[in-house]
């Protein structure tokens, strides 16, 4: 919940039922069979360790049968087990949460309803193969069958994959799942959990392991699982995502063999507010880059109108800073201009849709004066992403001309051209464009650039090295065509594709203005901006 939400929230019964249902408990005993304390540990201080005692003597006058395994006496709460010959005893003075009852379940109100919604995780998590063969599984909670996994898997085998919802609910249990190569990651609980929160943990452990062995295969999970089985109980417990930035797990779990005479330790930074950065970080150099990249997913139809089109972007940043820097990111944000009584449109202002950030942002700070304040952790992450979806013009026009003789040849004349200012330079550019199967002899001819015929796709490649702005180029292309083939109408044919990278270029026109760093040494930093566009889904019928 956001921090003015909490700030609302009143002593009502629903709250003060909630806070009795999270007191904890207040020590840790365990005894020997006579009684005695082998181990204690007193986290409240509330209560007396002689409550040992008394409950040790119940046990003998009774017998052990008699005894509850939660009860109650002079108000403190005593909670206990056995294993083999030794008992663990906990004992509360507070109303602690041993296992509400069901009527107080079904009781439960809209605000209570939120929060268990909210706070309920997954009950196992499963990496199978492409056939369904469990590789890992780990199971927080022990409430679902290990056999769920196959059940999963069987949809998957009867259905198309396509057909397979990410999200899914099958007797009572969830299913979320997301696919990695070959590889599929799947979460289960049987609990109304945040299914969200899930799915998102399920990209964050595809991050790590791609962290720590490159490429997730089959092979690289078989050949890595007892790393993975430790990144998977320090990322999650009892269900609950824990410790998910790379850069932190890396500092004590590691790929190295152990060596007796080092002992290994969590780093400082997990119990910390600031989980994802390390104390003590130095650097000779103190130094931060922040890379603006866009992707731009375009589709014209062969009138040559643009049905769709859409701006993906993200900021990333690389951080070379010592110590623990507080940074201020300003963007030409429409919504911060209009707040600050700037005229939005003479600045250029932009305005962002769904916008996410890394977990080091302050969103506070953001809903309030749509600055973008954050301590970074150390090196490469991504900070921010955002999506425009406006109408913008094809920075790459691509027009295709096709002469089919029947039974003999096919002749293509494709133009291709430069919609950006003539500054600015498309570096890489490709341009697919499909042909009939089963063609043969191919002769080209370019005004720049080298096309090649790749038969396995059907398609001829129009490389473009170095594509300046506000030109155009024509490329032709000759086919033989066999004696006998099919008809192909347009409704069939493939459409254009075209990659490029454009360096020094947005868009968008987003704009860093201003990027503030603040450390307590008050070090000199030097803060390095770099924009790139890029091709996305960019594709043209014809």
């Amino acid at each position: 919940p956001k921090a003015t939400e909490r700030k609302q929230t009143t002593a009502t019964a629903t709250n003060q039922k909630y806070i009795i249902m999270a007191c904890g408990c207040s020590a840790i005993f365990i005894l020997d069979a006579k009684g005695k304390i082998l181990i204690s540990r007193d986290y409240r201080g509330d209560v007396s360790l002689g409550c040992a005692e008394r409950f040790i003597s119940r046990i003998m006058e009774k017998e052990e049968l008699d005894v509850k395994p939660i009860s109650e006496e002079d108000g403190v709460t005593y909670i206990y087990i056995k294993a083999n010959n030794v008992y663990l005893l906990a004992v509360t003075n507070r109303n602690a949460n041993t296992k509400p009852k069901a009527t107080e379940r079904k009781q439960t109100t809209a605000t209570n309803q939120k929060y268990i919604i909210m706070a309920c995780g997954c009950s196992a998590i499963f990496i199978l193969d492409a056939k369904g063969k469990i590789l890992i599984s780990r199971d927080y909670r022990g409430d679902v069958s290990l056999g769920c996994a196959e059940r999963f898997i069987s949809r998957i085998m009867e259905k198309e994959e396509l057909d397979v919802k990410p999200i899914s609910e099958e007797d009572g249990v969830t299913y979320i799942y997301i696919k990695a190569n070959n590889v599929y990651l799947l979460a289960v609980t049987n609990r109304n959990a945040n299914a969200a929160m899930i799915l998102m943990f399920l990209y964050k452990a595809v991050n790590v392991f791609q962290e720590y062995f490159k490429e997730i295969e089959e092979e690289s999970i078989r050949d890595n699982f007892v790393i993975i089985y430790e990144l998977l109980d320090e990322m999650m417990d009892f269900g609950y995502p824990q410790i998910t930035e790379s850069k932190i797990l890396q500092e004590y779990i590691t790929q190295e063999s152990y060596k007796l005479d080092v002992e290994v330790r969590p780093p400082p930074a997990i119990t910390n507010a600031v989980s994802w950065r390390s104390e003590n970080i130095k650097h000779k150099k103190n130094e931060v880059y922040l890379d603006v990249m866009e992707s731009v997913n375009l589709l014209v139809n062969t009138n040559g109108n643009v049905l769709r089109s859409e701006i993906v972007g993200s900021v990333k940043v690389n951080s070379k800073l010592s110590g623990m820097p507080h940074l201020r990111l300003g963007l030409n944000d429409r919504v911060q201009f209009e707040s600050y009584g700037r005229n939005a449109g003479s600045n250029k202002a932009i305005e962002m849709e769904d916008v996410s950030f890394h977990q080091c942002v302050q969103l506070s700070n953001f809903e309030h004066d749509r600055t973008i304040s954050f301590i970074p952790p150390d090196g490469e992450f991504e900070l921010m992403t955002y999506r425009l979806n406006t109408q913008i013009k094809p920075l790459i026009w691509i027009e295709a001309v096709i002469d089919r003789h029947q039974h003999s040849r096919i002749e293509f004349m494709v133009k291709a051209r430069s919609q950006f200012k003539q500054r600015s330079t498309a570096n890489n550019v490709t341009i697919s464009i499909p042909v009939p199967a089963d063609v043969d002899s191919p002769k080209f001819k370019a005004s720049i650039g080298k096309v090649q015929y790749a038969p396995d796709k059907n398609i001829m490649i129009w490389k473009i090295k170095q594509f300046p702005g506000g030109r155009d180029f024509i490329m032709r292309a000759h086919f033989g065509l066999p004696s006998i083939q099919d008809e192909e109408t347009p409704e069939d044919r493939p459409p254009i594709s075209v990659k490029f990278e454009i360096p020094y270029f947005t868009v968008s026109g987003i704009q860093v203005r201003y990027l503030k760093i603040v450390e307590r040494s008050n070090y000199q930093a030097l803060p390095w901006v770099r924009y790139i566009t890029t091709s996305g889904d960019y594709q043209v019928r014809v």
